[in-house]
């Protein structure tokens, strides 16, 4: 499991560089799918991971970041540096024993969930992984090459 965050860490650097060429028009404008714009797309990614490793964690969730508040790429990267070093821990020294400690959540319409720890962790990387997979569809319709879903040749096992 530790090796798909970083995959999906990797990848994420990789699209947060890319984007760096596309003007703030092309980042913001409306698409098709997905949350609604790459800016917007990278900004939930980021969010949705602190968060859930946050509630993990014992922490309460926190607030929303806003688009308004982090409308450039800049402000997306920095917060996504800001938030790593912590998740980062957390996965660091994940073990085993983790995966069947309950997380009791309260979702947005009030009402009480119960999830496995090991269960939202892999929520967490499926969702990046599926927003990646909106990114990869929009870079082909502004004629770019997407960034490479391939988990192989990325040398996450030279370590």
């Amino acid at each position: 499991m530790k090796k798909l965050f970083e995959y999906n860490w990797q990848v994420r650097k990789e699209w947060l560089t890319w984007c760096e060429s596309l003007s703030e028009q092309e980042l913001l404008k409306r698409r098709v799918g997905g949350i609604g714009n790459i800016l917007h797309t990278l900004l939930h990614i980021v969010d949705v991971e602190y968060s859930w490793i946050a509630l993990l964690q014992g922490k309460p969730e926190p607030i929303e970041p806003s688009l308004l508040d982090y409308a450039s790429l800049d402000k997306v990267k920095q917060l996504s540096d800001h938030y790593h070093p912590e998740v980062n821990h957390f996965v660091e020294n994940w073990t085993s024993d983790l995966e069947w400690v309950l997380l009791e959540d309260v979702n947005a319409k009030g009402e009480q969930e119960i999830f496995y720890y090991g269960e939202v962790m892999r929520h967490v990387i499926a969702h990046e992984i599926h927003h990646i997979g909106q990114l990869s569809v929009w870079s082909r319709e502004i004629e770019r090459k997407p960034i490479t879903a391939n988990f192989i040749r990325r040398g996450l096992f030279d370590k």
